[in-house]
């Protein structure tokens, strides 16, 4: 019974900071979605990691590649969050996107976390899940 209360507090005390964190992702990647549908690329250039920002250098060029390469992502019609999971050490939010013509993504988004808080590292587009009878 004890190992119980303590396994039973010991994930209780943990779930807290996860859930913390989730949320703060949640936020930053919610932000930069918000800042896309505003065509506002210099907010959304300012959620990307350093590494992100070195390889576009500006927010026109970062604008650019979102608008060709993830149109879904700068004009989504819906956005919901799902796991947020750990694969090789780093932490990866998967994403539902449903475009404006009603097609369905999935996209998980690599995050860092940095003095200045989190930061977008990566961003790849899944495989939609099949469908099961």
């Amino acid at each position: 019974m004890r190992q119980l209360l303590f396994m039973l507090t010991l994930w209780a005390g943990l779930a807290g900071p996860a859930a913390a964190q989730s949320d703060e992702i949640e936020t930053v990647i919610g932000s930069q979605i918000e800042a896309f549908l505003a065509d506002d690329f210099v907010t959304a250039f300012s959620f990307a990691s350093p590494t992100i920002r070195d390889i576009f250098r500006t927010p026109e060029n970062f604008g650019a590649m979102v608008r060709g390469g993830y149109p879904m992502v700068w004009r989504p019609s819906d956005v919901t969050f799902l796991e947020l999971h750990e694969e090789d050490g780093a932490l990866w939010q998967t994403v539902r996107i449903t475009d404006a013509d009603g097609a369905v993504h999935y996209l998980d988004y690599q995050m860092i976390q940095l003095e200045s808080g989190w930061k977008i590292n990566a961003v790849q587009v899944l495989k939609a899940p099949g469908l099961s009878a």
